[in-house]
């Protein structure tokens, strides 16, 4: 691969639009950070992480899903997600 056909991506507001929407779902399902976080056998921490509009956090697809069941919606919602600018 030359230096120019590699393509630098740059993911963060993506990361940061799941952080959102995860929050968003998870208030309206009335669940806290620690809840969620537990339920999927996570620490509050990396979940606040993952929620927190100033870090970057990827996360893996299971956690992805695991997010999803838990807050009972379908997990494309979470990428789909488009919060006020």
């Amino acid at each position: 691969m030359t230096e120019n056909s590699k393509k630098q991506f740059d993911n963060s507001e993506r990361y940061r639009d799941l952080g959102y929407a995860i929050s968003y779902y998870r208030k309206r399902r009335g669940l806290t950070q620690e809840q969620l976080a537990e339920r999927i056998g996570i620490s509050r921490q990396h979940m606040g992480a993952i929620e927190a509009p100033n870090m970057v956090r990827a996360i893996s697809l299971d956690v992805l899903f695991n997010i999803a069941a838990i807050l009972d919606i379908d997990p494309y919602m979470l990428l789909k997600f488009s919060p006020e600018k």
